[in-house]
């Protein structure tokens, strides 16, 4: 189900924080966040953000073509390492 409409969407208060901050003195970090239900918002574009996936923070630099998707979508949480090679399931 989506975010009504009369909402704003959801973005963390302090994430919202610290790219206005950036935004005001015109420089560019990493910023560390664990909020991955965040959307991305157009203030956003052009900043680094580091979006822990459970074990690590992974850096996604935010692009317009990334608004309105959430953080999460881009830090995967599980890596594929392939089938095993013995494995005769995996050939039917």
């Amino acid at each position: 189900m989506t975010r009504s409409l009369k909402k704003n969407p959801f973005v963390a208060n302090h994430l919202l924080r610290k790219i206005e901050k950036l935004n005001i003195k015109s420089e560019k970090e990493i910023i560390i966040t664990w909020s991955r239900a965040s959307t991305i918002i157009p203030t956003m574009i052009g900043h680094t953000i580091a979006t822990h996936n459970g074990r690590e923070h992974l850096p996604i630099y935010i692009t317009d073509r990334m608004i309105g998707h959430k953080l999460g979508e881009f830090s995967p949480t599980i890596n594929f390492g392939g089938h095993a090679k013995n494995d005769n399931r995996s050939r039917r």
